[in-house]
């Protein structure tokens, strides 16, 4: 087997254990937790995702990593984690809270749409060693940074309903 084959195969089975996990453990606990509390738990894991600059890092990653990929998962990992670590520092002030939860998930799930994109694009399948020691990234972390990223956006559309059912309609406000 071709280590790109290798590698797609990593790449789809890494969501595989995340969903059974996620569904099993985590995504009942956020659903039954108050707004704030859930989505402070999402970011402080993508708060973590500073460590994506290593795909910058000479030796890490091997020399023939396609620059454009890297230097584009690097700081788009590192902005990411920013906006993350800034919605959990602001979780006192709501209004900046929210909209750093917003950003972050916007930022974050666009980054990983646009590696993937990127990714194929340059042949990373191709050039899988060239990943190095990154090469679980991609394969391990990407996947439930993904996938909390659609939960995040589920809970805050949900939150939004349940604060427009709340609202007093124009029929009865006399």
């Amino acid at each position: 087997m071709s280590p790109a084959t290798v590698f797609q195969i990593h790449l789809v089975m890494g969501y595989v254990p995340w969903l059974l996990c996620f569904g099993a453990y985590v995504w009942p606990k956020l659903k039954a937790m108050d707004q704030v509390e859930a989505q402070r738990a999402i970011a402080t894991l993508h708060s973590f995702r500073f460590f994506g600059l290593v795909f910058l890092v000479p030796g890490v990653v091997g020399p023939n990593l396609p620059a454009g990929f890297a230097t584009f998962a690097g700081y788009g990992d590192l902005a990411t984690g920013v906006l993350a670590i800034m919605a959990l520092v602001t979780v006192n002030i709501r209004p900046l809270f929210w909209l750093f939860v917003v950003a972050f998930n916007l930022v974050g799930a666009a980054d990983i749409i646009i590696d993937y994109y990127h990714g194929n694009a340059v042949g990373l399948a191709a050039l899988a060693g060239e990943l190095g020691a990154t090469y679980a990234i991609p394969i391990i972390y990407v996947p439930v940074l993904m996938i909390t990223h659609v939960a995040a956006f589920y809970l805050l559309a949900r939150g939004q309903v349940r604060a427009a059912r709340t609202l007093p309609s124009w029929s009865n406000a006399r």
